[in-house]
């Protein structure tokens, strides 16, 4: 049974706010993307489980999960509770469905809460 079984939750990893690296502070822009989605629309947060991980790879738990080329963020790994929809850039690997970049996640939205579609998407 796949781990992220034990909730009905979408586990979102995202990088921190703020973080350190390249010699300064930084942020990441797809993250402040991804929370700038959730604010606009309320009803996606009580859907999920948010990871922060760090900027330094290998990042464990996503290794572990979904393998070593698939450790960016934001990454959205949907429950198995979760529905699928076709055209949002959904991938698989290990029993695991998720989507590793902010345009696709707000695709997946759109479809899943009756969001707005990202401009361009």
């Amino acid at each position: 049974m796949r781990s992220n079984t034990i909730t009905n939750k979408d586990q979102l990893f995202l990088l921190p706010n703020d973080f350190f690296d390249n010699g300064r502070q930084e942020y990441c822009p797809e993250c402040a993307e991804m929370w700038g989605i959730i604010n606009y629309f309320p009803i996606i947060k009580p859907s999920l489980q948010i990871i922060y991980t760090s900027i330094e790879k290998p990042r464990k738990k996503l290794v572990d999960m979904i393998g070593y080329e698939n450790q960016n963020c934001p990454t959205l790994i949907l429950s198995n509770k979760s529905p699928i929809y076709q055209n949002c850039g959904l991938l698989s690997v290990n029993g695991y469905n998720f989507l590793n970049n902010v345009r696709d996640i707000g695709r997946y939205y759109s479809h899943r809460f009756g969001t707005s579609y990202p401009r361009g998407a």
